[in-house]
């Protein structure tokens, strides 16, 4: 969420008044509208279902050299989520697990596409939210799945 600050000259001392933020209404889009590379999104989305993944942390195998240990209750699940124009697999990181049941409805403020093998995948890190809302009216159409797209980076040189 953007803040807007305006600042008042303070009359004498040289102290400054205290300033005044206005706070920007969110704005909503919706699943189909997403695009690779994109962040900020605001989304009110239905979970359709939540599947755990298994961590491994112990990267590379054998004895390795880090600088530092990876944390130990690192829990990830991935869920497909969705509204009334499309369907899109989030990420759900930590306490997100915990709040992306089936069947919930819930706000993502400020989330982000991450890339995931060519694949969109939807997330939100520790700047964004994820709430809990009333149940919606929708149907999820999980015929349009933003994360059976896949994409490729090609490169263009202009000459």
């Amino acid at each position: 969420m953007a803040t807007r600050s305006t600042a008042k000259p303070a009359s004498g001392g040289g102290a400054q008044a205290p300033t005044v933020t206005e706070k920007k209404k969110p704005v909503f889009t919706k699943v189909d509208k997403l695009q690779p590379g994109t962040n900020g999104h605001n989304l009110t989305v239905k979970v359709v279902s939540s599947k755990n993944v298994p961590v491994n942390n112990n990267r590379g195998g054998g004895r390795s050299v880090m600088s530092r240990p990876p944390p130990r209750n690192t829990r990830i699940s991935e869920c497909l989520v969705g509204d009334e124009t499309g369907s899109i697999i989030f990420t759900a990181r930590h306490d997100q697990v915990d709040i992306m049941s089936p069947g919930a409805t819930v706000i993502l403020r400020n989330a982000k596409i991450d890339m995931f093998k060519g694949t969109m995948r939807l997330a939100v890190d520790k700047w964004g939210r994820v709430e809990v809302t009333e149940p919606a009216k929708f149907e999820v159409k999980e015929d349009n799945n933003l994360s059976l797209v896949e994409y490729e980076l090609v490169n263009v040189t202009e000459e």
